[in-house]
């Protein structure tokens, strides 16, 4: 199929689609008369791409999750690698987001007289503590 196709049919602009292709996350397809010619998997493998990029994967994450879609080695060792990585990035992501949920729940009930006395309350020294350590 034509690149424009693949780019319909995947809801993607045909320049994503290069670019996957020049990143290596899609092999090079075939040519004929100077124009790519898609095997119809690829639409399953640029669906695969989107929905990882939508699930917060980096490209490079992208990129190694995909290698063993090419090869003969198997693919799961290096699947779980990646989930169990990715557990904890999103893990952080989680902690990260409740703290700011509890600190907008705080700021909605909030009536302290002065900002300083804003800052004791939520102990956001301690919480700088927290996260310099969280840092190192």
């Amino acid at each position: 199929m034509k690149i424009g196709e693949l780019a319909a049919r995947t809801g993607l602009a045909a320049s994503a689609i290069r670019y996957y292709e020049k990143v290596g996350l899609l092999p090079a397809p075939y040519r004929t008369g100077g124009q790519r010619r898609f095997p119809e998997d690829a639409v399953h493998r640029v669906l695969l791409i989107r929905y990882a990029g939508d699930m917060g994967f980096s490209l490079a994450e992208i990129k190694v999750f995909l290698s063993g879609l090419r090869d003969a080695s198997p693919v799961g060792a290096r699947w779980k690698k990646l989930a169990h990585r990715k557990i904890k990035d999103v893990d952080r992501t989680i902690e990260s987001s409740l703290r700011l949920k509890s600190l907008l729940e705080h700021l909605l009930r909030c009536k302290c007289a002065s900002l300083q006395v804003c800052v004791q309350r939520l102990s956001l020294s301690d919480n700088l503590k927290y996260i310099r350590s969280n840092r190192a």
